[in-house]
């Protein structure tokens, strides 16, 4: 397999690092900024491509990690050029593989595959992506070959249907851009109990990761502590008689989940009282 990268952003200078220090074949990267592609090509050992149909002749398989907005326009090009048995893909994580319309028509194979991990840093995320876990779906011709491709690595590879991507993507920004929102609803917090923004990340730090670690251990129900799964109403009607705005509606909506999780773990517990306080709020 030739790998080629059309874009030379954070997750193609990433996903070719890794691909490089795996053993894989790559080809190399055409960007519409040429220097974000020389640079890619230096980072990863591989060639620098002056032109799209240069990088397509020369690889089998052509990963397209540009902005999602623009996979149709880059498909909308290739898909003009001779791609007859190449496997096209692209890494979004919201958008499914048929935005590569018609690629039967081409005997081509689309793909969308998409590690379930925030990129930041170009330079080092390639380091993550061991322990990155895959979605892959796409054309049934070569779906399994490409997963076992990706297990091969040593990553784990869950294989999904188009329809779900949607809601694939929902769940993983609730795992990671909302959480983001919610710590800093609790610095906002802790501001006006008169903390700087460096004291109130010190304060919450061992409590964000302790609670994480034990809802990777554990699972989110096991996991599960504090005022809602104690049933203690009087620290709840507190929280909220403190609260307002966005941040009390949060807390409410947030707080309705949690008792369905209280009540998976303490089956033989009344939440009644609870969920009728949350009702009325």
């Amino acid at each position: 397999m030739k790998i080629g990268f059309i874009g030379a952003g954070k997750v193609g200078f990433s996903l070719g690092k890794y691909f490089c220090e795996q053993g894989l074949k790559v080809t190399g990267y055409f960007s519409r900024n040429p220097q974000s592609a020389l640079q890619a090509a230096e980072f990863t050992g591989t060639m620098y491509f002056k032109d799209i149909e240069s990088i397509v002749e020369a690889s089998d398989t052509l990963f397209l990690t540009v902005p999602d907005g623009a996979i149709k326009e880059l498909w909308d090009y290739i898909e003009k050029l001779s791609i007859k048995n190449k496997i096209i893909c692209h890494c979004s994580g919201s958008i499914s593989s048929s935005v590569f319309s018609n690629i039967d028509d081409h005997n081509a194979y689309g793909y969308s595959i998409h590690p379930l991990l925030g990129i930041s840093d170009k330079l080092k995320a390639y380091e993550e992506l061991s322990h990155a876990f895959f979605t892959i779906e796409g054309s049934q011709c070569h779906l399994n070959e490409m997963q076992m491709l990706l297990k091969s690595l040593g990553n784990s590879v869950q294989i999904i249907s188009p329809e779900n991507k949607a809601v694939y993507h929902s769940a993983a920004v609730f795992a990671s851009n909302l959480m983001v929102a919610l710590a800093q609803t609790s610095i906002d917090l802790l501001g006006s109990c008169g903390f700087n923004e460096q004291a109130a990340r010190l304060a919450l730090n061992a409590l964000m990761l302790g609670n994480m670690k034990n809802i990777v251990k554990q699972g989110p129900i096991e996991a599960l502590t504090g005022p809602v799964e104690r049933c203690d109403t009087e620290t709840v009607m507190k929280h909220l008689s403190c609260l307002s705005g966005d941040d009390r509606k949060l807390y409410i909506l947030l707080s309705r989940k949690l008792i369905d999780i209280a009540k998976r773990k303490k089956p033989d517990c009344s939440f009644a009282q609870l969920e009728t306080m949350m009702g009325e709020c």
